[in-house]
């Protein structure tokens, strides 16, 4: 019988290793539960060795199965390498006196994020005084071009650079959500111009966003962001947040100088 080459082997790794990290992040980008048939439907990995993948990250701690073995989700030992990073990233430390002292001028919600493919991860979340509930999306993916982080962040983009980074189809995530791509390239020209985006109830129903990018590389690939609901925005409420984010970014600009 003959045995496998190694570059035979070393194939069969990566491919292995391709489907573990697929497998993770299809869990990261669902949350709850889901069954074998879910998975495999999502994934189109043959049935036998899905499960047998799933068993070996459950043993390991990246994955976590309900009583009965057969619902999985993402596992403790993913949020412990997800806490690590956010613990060792520069820009995360740098920018921390920069968040509190805005979260304190503005009382409202503050955000970090950082530009990832096509979407924006926070990275960071300063909860608003006028919340008693907590809050924070630490973790949390979402669409570049609907949400405020991300428009300042493709703002310093080209508009070449932009279309190749813009997925093949906006999907709406509100009735306020940019579809067109001309609109929001409109929108990115308006931004470089004020030096701040925003976006009003595009990711959030009554939700409106003001967000700039810290300018430490060009591209940026981080921006901060400050969240206010419609009802408490009055137009003086709105300048006064506008002026703290523009003060912001100077001191964020010269925290992370060094990076």
């Amino acid at each position: 019988m003959a045995l496998p080459t190694p570059a035979a082997s070393a194939g069969a790794n990566v491919k292995s290793a391709v489907r573990t990290v697929e497998l993770l992040e299809f869990f990261a980008g669902r949350p709850g539960l889901h069954s074998l048939a879910e998975v495999q439907e999502a994934l189109g990995y043959p049935k036998s060795s899905l499960y047998m993948l799933l068993r070996t990250l459950v043993e390991l701690g990246w994955v976590e199965t309900d009583l009965t073995s057969t619902r999985y989700g993402i596992g403790m030992r993913a949020l412990l390498v997800g806490t690590a990073y956010i613990d060792g990233d520069e820009v995360v430390a740098a920018t921390r006196p920069v968040l509190d002292r805005l979260a304190d001028e503005t009382t409202e919600t503050i955000h970090l994020a950082r530009l990832d493919g096509t979407d924006v991860v926070y990275l960071a979340t300063r909860a608003s005084q006028h919340y008693l509930r907590p809050f924070t999306r630490v973790g949390r993916r979402l669409p570049a071009y609907a949400t405020s982080l991300g428009k300042a962040l493709l703002a310093t983009c080209t508009d070449a650079e932009v279309e190749r980074l813009l997925p093949e189809r906006l999907e709406p995530l509100t009735d306020h959500t940019h579809t067109s791509r001309s609109a929001l390239i409109e929108d990115l020209h308006v931004i470089r111009e004020r030096g701040y985006a925003m976006d009003r109830e595009e990711n959030t129903v009554g939700l409106c966003c003001f967000a700039v990018d810290i300018p430490y590389r060009t591209p940026s690939r981080d921006a901060v962001s400050c969240s206010v609901p419609v009802a408490r925005l009055t137009p003086g409420r709105e300048q006064m947040i506008r002026d703290a984010l523009l003060a912001a970014r100077q001191r964020l600009a010269l925290a992370t100088r060094h990076l």
